[in-house]
């Protein structure tokens, strides 16, 4: 049998890329492409919907016209999509992918999705209209830092990783306890494989991490910046015309669309919005690097070196060519 070569070599085993946002993970996938045939499969619980384009960092048209990009733009945003969906429609493109002789390169910054993957998740209850009604309705009365206390009672992992102010995970642990008498942390601490996930050394996972909290700071607040002139408001004012989406759906409760929508809702000044979507952004950034830090098998980068892209594609060519052990 003929040894493949490197390029074929590269197209047997996926790559993943992950980081907090704005650490640079677009800019090396892109550079990666240049180099591999790969096909990036999106790991972002925000990109998967349709019409969340400029909060989302989306890629360009441009970009995926160049590259072919997976898991982008296929649910509206009235429509939920859970990190059991995910499991399972990445398991098949890596699968159609590497049937095409190409690299799946996965990439994104919502953890969760990686960490179901690679390890498993245990089939948690779905959501539940009624449940959540009720949650929604004692926050209004009690506010959602009276739950989050709650939910350091019943499950002190989570409530550990989670500020008071995140309503929507918090709303989601209090959920799941209610619906199965089980902690959230219990079903995210499992080491089972569900179907369709893979062993955590099957695929390296890379993940860019600044060594300078600030160089991070800064670049979210440039990035918002950028999204607010780009036209987030009237991203979100699209969207609230719509007449039938609401800031409790997942989608609308991304970092940057659940404060410009408060934002319409209560007419703050450029100012405010500008200051309460960058501290959520970097209280996202805070919770990603948490999330990396519980998964032992990811291979840091230094994503603030002066040198960090053509360092990380160098490594990254290398172990996807067979050349590191």
């Amino acid at each position: 049998m003929a040894t493949p070569s490197a390029t074929e070599a590269a197209g047997l085993r996926p790559i993943g890329i992950a980081g907090p946002t704005a650490s640079g993970k677009s800019a090396l996938a892109l550079a990666l492409a240049e180099r591999l045939p790969v096909e990036i499969i999106s790991v972002d619980s925000a990109l998967v919907y349709r019409g969340l384009d400029i909060g989302s960092a989306k890629p360009s048209l441009a970009e995926r016209a160049a590259v072919p990009h997976h898991l982008i733009d296929i649910r509206d945003p009235s429509q939920p999509y859970s990190a059991a969906e995910f499991v399972r429609d990445a398991t098949r493109l890596m699968a159609e992918i590497r049937a095409r002789g190409r690299t799946p390169l996965l990439v994104g910054g919502t953890m969760l999705y990686f960490k179901a993957l690679q390890q498993g998740l245990d089939e948690m209850p779905p959501a539940d209209p009624t449940v959540r009604a009720q949650l929604e309705a004692r926050a209004r009365q009690h506010g959602w830092a009276a739950l989050h206390a709650e939910l350091a009672r019943v499950d002190p992992a989570s409530a550990a990783r989670l500020p008071p102010g995140d309503s929507q995970r918090i709303q989601r642990a209090l959920e799941v306890w209610q619906l199965s008498g089980r902690p959230l942390s219990s079903f995210h601490a499992t080491n089972s494989v569900a179907a369709g996930a893979h062993q955590v050394n099957a695929w390296p996972l890379f993940s860019l991490e600044p060594q300078d909290r600030a160089w991070l700071h800064r670049r979210i607040a440039e990035r918002f910046d950028a999204m607010l002139s780009a036209g987030l408001l009237d991203e979100v004012a699209a969207l609230r015309a719509r007449g039938d989406l609401s800031p409790q759906l997942p989608a609308l409760r991304a970092v940057g669309y659940r404060q410009a929508w408060q934002a319409l809702e209560q007419g703050w000044p450029l100012a405010l919005l500008r200051d309460r979507g960058s501290a959520a952004t970097r209280q996202l950034a805070k919770r990603q690097l948490t999330w990396l830090r519980g998964m032992p098998w990811r291979r840091p980068l230094p994503a603030d070196a002066a040198d960090a892209l053509p360092r990380a594609v160098q490594l990254i060519l290398a172990t996807a060519r067979g050349n590191e052990k």
